[in-house]
């Protein structure tokens, strides 16, 4: 498949992702939009109807989305190579600040200085994803269905604790056995029968390269270390989070704080510092998830600190981004053909509806572990609820919380200055009261 306007010199292609990489700050709509700005208004490599087009079909998959129209369009310009080369520079400045912001965080962690920057960016947090779900709910929740659908994901995370990819998984079937909006069908594309072959020959032979490239070098891992290396229960987690990572970062956050906090690859605070950070960070916000890998390999693999963590790092960007050029790649060409496919189109909707209800669970998740000290949780037949201890609630952190979002949500301030007016407001009264 040819680009519109042909291709661009293959060092055009390196520095203007390089550039995107590095420009993309706030959350995937920022990031598409500067992709956007970019690949269609400055550079004119690709059209319009292009650019949609490939969006349209990466929010439909598993995984980073903007990664992953990253990666689609380089494909689209320059072949496979193109594809490797954007989606490889859209992550990598995020990941090497990520990298130096976990470095920072081992080294200091504890210190008066980092609880004090810490007090103000947990509280922020809770406001970001209250955002985050706002957003989110306005553009999924057109019917009642959907309503009912996103309710009963977040009780099924937050009081049935049912695992995050089995609400997934239900959700979908849901949808496409009670379809929630009107699906037209597309006119199906013609194509011969000995073309089909071929394309399908092709598919699985690609399909083949990349999960090899995948999950070839986390086998070795397991195959050197041992499966119960922490290095290896990582790379195994990871990948598995990569398939069920529909919605994006906010809605498998839950999955995996449960899992690394079970596992202590880190506290449930230190899992929102990891989201803090994430936030400041150019390239996709599951990012965060280099943080988790990075402190729980600091701490369970048995080597130096900086360099077990490192390690971890690694292999938490390696299992979440490799699966995204398996997808691109050998999903492309047949865009078209899942354009006339309404039942699945439907299943992706319910999907849809449901990563509301997760969003939901992970604001809740998160005010539960900042704003209180502490919690129970009780069992109720087969309900399980966690109950703030209400002598614990922390005022100041809930005052920041409440105008942060009140700045993102009602004023529509930008991301970069609430985060930095949260961090100074927290350490302020941090310093002032000795809270924390």
């Amino acid at each position: 498949m040819d680009a519109p306007t042909g291709s661009p010199p293959l060092r055009s292609l390196v520095a203007t992702f390089l550039g995107i990489g590095l420009a993309s700050f706030g959350g995937p709509a920022g990031q598409i939009a500067v992709m956007h700005r970019v690949l269609v208004d400055e550079r004119k490599w690709l059209d319009e109807a292009r650019f949609l087009h490939a969006l349209n079909y990466c929010m439909l998959l598993p995984g980073p989305e903007a990664q992953q129209l990253a990666c689609y369009a380089g494909w689209l310009l320059r072949g496979q190579l193109g594809g490797v080369i954007a989606g490889a520079l859209f992550v990598l400045p995020g990941a090497l600040a990520m990298w130096l912001l976990c470095c920072a965080y081992v080294h200091w962690h504890g210190s008066a200085v980092v609880e004090a920057l810490g007090y103000g960016l947990k509280a922020a947090v809770i406001a970001v994803v209250a955002a985050a779900l706002v957003r989110v709910a306005r553009r999924a929740l057109t019917s009642r269905w959907r309503w009912l659908l996103a309710a009963a994901a977040f009780v099924a995370l937050a009081l049935l604790a049912l695992p995050f990819p089995v609400v997934i998984a239900l959700a979908a079937a849901f949808g496409a056995l009670v379809p929630m909006s009107a699906v037209e069908r597309p006119p199906a594309l013609p194509a011969a029968p000995g073309e089909r072959r071929r394309l399908a020959r092709r598919t699985a032979a690609t399909a083949a390269v990349w999960l090899a490239l995948w999950l070839a070098p986390l086998a070795v891992l397991a195959w050197t270390l041992g499966p119960e290396h922490v290095l290896s229960a990582q790379s195994w987690f990871f990948s598995r989070a990569a398939i069920v990572t529909f919605g994006g970062a906010y809605a498998v956050l839950p999955y995996v704080a449960d899992h690394a906090v079970a596992a202590a690859w880190l506290t449930p605070s230190e899992m929102v510092d990891g989201l803090g950070l994430a936030e400041t960070t150019p390239g996709p916000l599951v990012l965060v998830l280099e943080f988790v890998g990075f402190l729980g390999a600091a701490r369970h693999a048995g080597w130096t600190p900086l360099l077990a963590g490192s390690a971890g790092a690694a292999v938490a960007c390696w299992a979440t981004f490799m699966p995204s050029y398996l997808w691109i790649f050998a999903g492309a060409p047949w865009i078209e053909r899942t354009r006339g496919m309404p039942r699945l189109a439907n299943a992706l909707g319910g999907v849809t509806a449901a990563v509301v209800g997760v969003i939901a669970h992970l604001a809740w998740w998160f005010a539960l572990h900042v704003l209180f000290a502490r919690h129970d949780v009780l069992a109720v037949g087969a309900l399980t609820i966690e109950v703030p201890a209400w002598s614990t609630f922390d005022p100041y952190a809930a005052a920041i919380a409440l105008a942060a979002g009140a700045a993102l949500i009602r004023w529509r301030v930008a991301l970069g200055w609430v985060l930095a007016a949260s961090v100074a407001a927290g350490a302020t009264i941090w310093w002032l009261t000795g809270t924390g």
